[in-house]
């Protein structure tokens, strides 16, 4: 017998006719009897619409599952109520309560929870507390009205694992203001100096006579009342500034100050403001500043965090470079801001460096803010790639030259007076270890 391939158009139409099931006329059919157990399943095509009809009715009974279940979690949350506020007499800090929302109690799988939100009117930001508590304590600037609004958070079995909001509820407070605006205090100003104390100065307000006397007071969380200063600044007798001492229990908290005045004539307009004291930190400057150069383009730099109660791992620094020859035409670029109290600077071999100068502040681990140091004295100079000078002001101590000269294997060391200064050349031969000193040449 041919195959298929070998059968040729003819072959091809005999097959196609065969396929229809039609014999060609005048030709013999090449198809075989036709075997009944190959026929289709007529049974099992006819249990098809039976089938689908199971396959709708389970389908149906899924959907009505998946509804009833969705029913049975709360797509939102009640809100608190009675939110309200009162105040104290803290100097700022309010106190906000509120009760649960009326159906609480009905969710014992979910935990109920709240956010609450503050600001002073004005301000852009809100600040975020989360709680279960029914009451927050915030501090306010009271010369402006205080905005607040709180929802209820619910999460857990109840809503199926997914958070589900309230709405919000808001509420508002303000003092009754007494005096105009212009007679409130201006340019109030605080600093937190070293850890160690706060200093907040300020100026009179425009309306306010030389008679004025004024008075600071201020609260934290620790304290019973507010508390008036008992050291005041004072210029052509009138109170100008305050410095308050011990002041670390207060730190990480808000401070609530009010500062206000008191006239025979008028009535003045008190300054309220919170602070947060770590905020504030001003450290001093980096102390014993050592430069040296162990290799020809190589500058290494260390020091050593300030003195006083400034935590050493709360401080970063900005080392700036100047490449001039005289500190008025020096041009300063910040090379570095780091954590670390030591830094090597390889030079290119055609630059010289001519100051150095060192800063410290607080990181961003320990406030979100802080007021840099003032900088560190001009320390190091160089006029060619075989000198080195080293200048000594004031600021330095007579210490910081004897260490230095001990490290060189020298034995002596000026007296450093304050109010004058010395600058010594320190010429590094190429090919010599000697040493040479010389006063500068003004």
């Amino acid at each position: 017998m041919q195959s298929w391939e070998q059968r040729g158009p003819g072959a091809a139409e005999e097959l196609s006719a065969q396929h229809r099931g039609t014999p060609r006329p005048g030709r013999a059919s090449l198809r075989a009897p036709q075997d009944t157990r190959h026929r289709p399943a007529q049974p099992l095509m006819s249990l098809l619409p039976m089938a689908s009809q199971w396959i709708c009715a389970l389908a149906t009974a899924l959907a009505w599952g998946c509804a009833a279940a969705s029913s049975s979690s709360p797509r939102t949350a009640a809100a608190p109520q009675d939110l309200h506020i009162t105040d104290p007499g803290l100097l700022g800090s309010l106190d906000i309560e509120w009760k649960p929302p009326p159906n609480a109690q009905t969710f014992n799988d979910c935990t109920v929870k709240y956010r609450f939100e503050h600001h002073s009117a004005g301000d852009r930001d809100w600040k975020v507390i989360f709680t279960k508590k029914l009451k927050v304590r915030a501090g306010f600037d009271l010369s402006r009205i205080a905005e607040v609004r709180v929802q209820t958070l619910l999460e857990g079995r109840c809503t199926d694992g997914v958070e589900v909001q309230s709405d919000w509820i808001y509420a508002t407070f303000q003092v009754p203001l007494q005096g105009k605006l212009e007679s409130e205090v201006q340019n109030f100003h605080c600093i937190y100096h070293d850890w160690e104390y706060l200093k907040c100065t300020w100026q009179p307000g425009l309306l306010t006579p030389r008679s004025v006397r004024y008075g600071l007071y201020y609260w934290y969380e620790g304290l019973d009342h507010a508390v008036q200063c008992d050291t005041y600044v004072q210029e052509h007798g009138v109170n100008i500034g305050c410095v308050l001492q011990n002041l670390s229990q207060a730190e990480y908290k808000d401070l609530s100050i009010c500062v206000n005045g008191s006239v025979a004539t008028a009535l003045l307009r008190p300054l309220y403001i919170t602070l947060r004291l770590h905020n504030l930190a001003k450290p001093s400057p980096p102390e014993q500043l050592v430069v040296s150069m162990p290799a020809a383009q190589e500058l290494h730099l260390a020091w050593t965090p300030p003195s006083g109660k400034t935590p050493s791992q709360c401080l970063e620094y900005e080392v700036q470079l100047a490449e001039d020859d005289g500190e008025d035409k020096a041009s300063w670029a910040s090379v570095s801001t780091q954590m670390e109290t030591t830094l090597t600077i390889y030079r290119a071999n055609q630059s010289h460096v001519s100051c150095v100068r060192v800063r410290g502040r607080t990181n961003i681990f320990c406030a979100d803010q802080g007021f840099w140091s003032e900088w560190t004295q001009e320390c190091f100079s160089g006029t060619d790639p075989k000198a080195t000078r080293i200048s000594f002001t004031s600021f330095i101590k007579p210490v910081w030259c004897q260490a230095l000269m001990a490290a060189m294997g020298i034995c002596w060391c000026p007296a450093l007076q304050v109010g004058s200064w010395f600058s010594y050349t320190l010429n590094l031969l190429q090919h010599s270890h000697s040493y040479s000193f010389a006063p500068p040449v003004h």
